[in-house]
């Protein structure tokens, strides 16, 4: 890995600093001399990914009667009379809780909450990059629904914000529906909104460059988990239609004569409901991947590493100017050459390394951005799909090829965006605290991103020149 030729280089949901000479910087100002290829030795140098600094101006001592006792107490009377005044005169208004018990990280599977926390720190990372937005990091061991939710709710009063992060399935499922329910502060879990919101954008775009109405087409998701059963729920809110769309698990497609029928209502009720909703999107029941494609004008395949898991020849079978998305991590299902070879004419992957890479890091930071700048009290599907409509509209305007149906992770300009959008959708739907316009929020969600990439900036100057910096 060769340091990049910008200050700032990402790999691993993590920031390197680089020295002039190229050798990778420690806080503290040295050279640390190791292989920068090694996670595990950066992280260990660098002691974790973040740290909490403090914003407001303090001369001395003296300045603690401002900010701690005693004038802090009038702070704390004015939120008792009026709670929402803690979005105000607090940094709850920024602030996101990332909730894991680490129980589906990554492609790692239940490792536990200790292991978590490195992905957690990672994506608070990116919140603060991508979207100005301040992220904790909570990791914990209540494996219970209830008990998951009770601690949630518990610490509600100290965010603006809830992201469910690497949480299993169905459980994630649950989690989020009832956590949406019962805060009254925005509730999201990346691995099936965000995804899904990504996904979304990039059909939109593949669909109009292969000139086919989505409305109107076939649809098959392989796979039946937290990305797409979230992007069934909103392709039909999209408008197409629940019986274009098959979706299918490891025993067959969801059907509502399938064997397991009634098991899967008290198992995985949403699985059930998408097989009565669906009906099987007309085909028999147990009908796998290879019967479902026929035909077929796109595939999203969310489903386990391959390659081999989708066959050439199943892409062949699909109809002309077929879509093929392969988002399994690290190895899509059927590379791309592959697909295009039998007939796939746009692939899209969740690698950075291929075109076309489905990043759920497109959304969630300008999703977040638009919510807590009008103080959602919920995301609703219609503000995902608002997200997803911005991202591709964003696409679109600056380049969109085959190769190109989404913008890259450094496009940095079309978070101020999707949160502007988000913003305006919130505000429409009477779930915002705080309504702005699109105009608004765009100058200011562009104002706080743009402070959070200098802060990361000046930090590294600083470094470079040798300034120590606590650890």
């Amino acid at each position: 890995m060769k340091p990049s030729p910008s200050p700032l280089y990402w790999e691993r949901e993590s920031l390197l600093l680089f020295s002039p000479e190229g050798g990778l910087l420690s806080p503290l100002g040295d050279t640390i001399l190791v292989d920068e290829r090694d996670p595990v030795e950066m992280h260990r140098r660098f002691a974790g990914k973040i740290e909490v600094s403090v914003k407001v101006p303090v001369r001395g001592t003296q300045d603690f009667a401002i900010w701690y006792t005693p004038g802090v107490a009038e702070v704390s009377l004015r939120i008792a009379k009026r709670r929402d005044e803690s979005f105000e005169l607090t940094s709850r208004w920024n602030m996101v809780a990332i909730v894991s018990d680490g129980t589906r990280v990554l492609g790692l599977g239940n490792i536990g909450p200790e292991a978590a926390l490195p992905v957690m720190e990672g994506k608070s990372l990116l919140f603060k990059y991508l979207g100005g937005v301040d992220a904790v990091p909570l990791v914990h061991r209540k494996r219970g629904l209830d008990e998951f939710i009770d601690l949630v709710k518990s610490v509600e009063p100290s965010f603006g914000g809830v992201n469910l992060e690497d949480i299993e399935s169905p459980k994630c499922f649950y989690l989020l529906d009832k956590l949406r329910e019962e805060l009254e502060i925005p509730v999201w879990h990346d691995d099936q909104q965000g995804t899904a919101a990504a996904t979304l954008a990039g059909l939109i775009n593949a669909f109009h460059l292969v000139g086919k109405d989505m409305r109107r087409s076939r649809i098959v998701l392989l796979g039946a988990g937290a990305a797409n059963i979230a992007l069934y729920r909103l392709l039909k809110a999209y408008g197409v239609p629940p019986e274009n769309i098959a979706v299918i698990d490891s025993r067959g497609v969801l059907h509502p004569e399938r064997e397991d029928i009634d098991r899967l209502l008290f198992t995985n009720k949403y699985k059930y409901l998408i097989a009565l909703e669906t009906k099987g999107a007309g085909l028999r029941p147990g009908a796998g991947p290879e019967e479902a494609l026929r035909g077929a004008d796109a595939l999203v395949a969310a489903s386990r590493p391959g390659p081999g898991v989708v066959k050439p020849e199943w892409v062949a079978s699909m109809a002309r100017d077929a879509i093929v998305f392969a988002l399994a991590n690290p190895t899509p299902e059927i590379w791309p050459d592959e697909a295009i070879k039998a007939g796939a004419r746009i692939v899209a992957t969740g690698r950075s390394d291929l075109p076309n890479q489905v990043n759920n890091a497109l959304i969630f930071p300008g999703v977040f951005r638009g919510s807590l700048d009008v103080r959602t009290r919920s995301i609703t599907d219609s503000m995902v799909i608002a997200a997803a409509e911005e991202l591709a509209r964003y696409a679109r305007e600056t380049g969109l090829r085959e190769d190109r149906i989404l913008p890259r992770l450094d496009e940095w300009q079309v978070h101020p965006r999707i949160a502007a959008a988000v913003a305006a959708k919130a505000v429409e739907e009477g779930v915002a605290r705080k309504p702005k316009t699109y105009s608004e929020e765009l100058e200011d969600a562009r104002r706080i991103i743009e402070a959070a990439r200098r802060r990361i900036e000046v930090m590294l100057r600083e470094v470079e020149g040798g300034e120590s910096a606590p650890r």
